[in-house]
């Protein structure tokens, strides 16, 4: 079992990637047909910058749009990635001197994590105008990603499981080892949900991390008095 979770997260890193990388020279490749920036929208790339780190940081158009959905869906994303660099720990050696400082908090970013995915959950169940146009994807993505959180929050507070082995394991995939993993079925699923994460990351609206840095209404200048905008398919 040991070694077929590490094939499936050899397997889902590379799918990752891979997909990853051809996502960013597609969105890279496609020109905008027009200059169409919204408004109000920066006039120099230094300008653009700063809303592309605002919209990426602070999420700014959701905010705009609806406060309820900003509080979850920035609440997720930040514990997510929290939780993501807590994990660091056991994947170097030397653990670094910050991810020993943040590791002791990821408990409650773990739950922040969970709760904020069921709020997002129960925005597409109740809302009538959210859950038109939600697919049956939505709400797998949603379930999976509880799924991964719960797994994890139960393996802190109940399920129990060997960290210097599980540390073992993981620093093992890093050289190709196959180190042996803890007793735990709760583990197994936790790992599984991480694999099928990696492996559907590239074909699913999960994607939107990429495209947000190439949507033409958010890294345009609105310079089209100053200067001509040439759509690169005129060629």
């Amino acid at each position: 079992m040991s070694v077929v979770i590490a094939t499936l997260l050899y397997l889902g890193l590379g799918v990752f990637v891979i997909g990853c990388v051809y996502w960013v020279w597609r969105y890279a490749s496609i020109p905008a047909p027009l200059n169409m920036p919204t408004m109000p929208a920066p006039t120099t790339r230094c300008g653009v910058a700063l809303r592309i780190l605002r919209e990426t940081v602070l999420f700014e158009s959701l905010f705009k749009a609806s406060k309820w959905t900003w509080i979850f869906g920035w609440l997720f994303h930040a514990s997510l990635l929290f939780v993501v660099l807590c994990h660091l720990r056991f994947f170097v050696d030397p653990v670094w001197g910050w991810v020993n400082v943040i590791s002791p908090y990821s408990r409650y970013a773990g739950i922040v994590l969970f709760f904020s995915l069921a709020g997002l959950l129960l925005r597409r169940i109740v809302i009538a105008r959210v859950r038109y146009i939600s697919v049956p994807s939505d709400y797998l993505m949603l379930l999976m990603l509880m799924c991964l959180a719960g797994s994890g929050l139960l393996m802190r507070y109940k399920y129990y499981i060997d960290l210097y082995t599980l540390r073992n394991f993981a620093l093992g995939l890093g050289s190709f080892s196959f180190n042996v993993l803890p007793p735990s079925a709760m583990l197994l699923v936790h790992l599984l949900m991480v694999a099928v994460l990696l492996l559907v990351f590239p074909i699913s609206k999960l994607t939107h991390a990429i495209g947000v840095f190439f949507s033409p209404s958010r890294n345009q200048r609105d310079n089209t008095r100053a200067k001509r905008y040439v759509n690169r398919w005129d060629s």
